[in-house]
């Protein structure tokens, strides 16, 4: 069965950059399975001695990860989310990951955010009510 995707803008990256947002997509692609639980524990291992990231370090990371990845171009927002946060902090910094739901109609979203502000994403803070929060320490 088909189903409509909307791919967002994808900018090319060049090649001696693609690697550690390649690396990043299939971790994400591996965690994303697992339950929210384990999802949050990784990544609050992970965000260890993280200092917070601004809004413009998350952005571009977020474009990095969507730029080698159809999926987290598409409608993979988990993996997207998840791939963006383990980019962050392989550069040191570590946006808020979250996670929630938006209830009439019901639609899950997983994305980060920075400040309370979510990262090039098309709903405004707010428009979904966060269920798991991963932000920095």
């Amino acid at each position: 069965m088909s189903m409509p995707v909307a791919i967002t803008d994808r900018r090319r990256l060049p090649l001696h950059r693609r690697p550690l947002p390649w690396l990043a997509t299939l971790v994400a692609r591996l965690l994303m399975h697992q339950p929210p639980a384990r999802i949050r524990k990784v990544l609050e291992f992970v965000r260890r001695g993280a200092r917070p990231s601004t809004a413009k370090e998350a952005s571009r990371n977020r474009r990095a990860v969507v730029a080698v990845s159809v999926s987290c171009a598409g409608e993979g927002c988990v993996q997207r989310s998840i791939a963006t946060a383990l980019l962050c902090r392989v550069h040191g910094h570590w946006p808020t990951w979250c996670s929630g739901v938006r209830v009439v109609p019901f639609l899950a979203h997983a994305w980060v955010e920075v400040d309370g502000e979510p990262i090039d994403e098309p709903y405004p803070p707010g428009y979904h009510t966060v269920l798991i929060r991963v932000p920095p320490r």
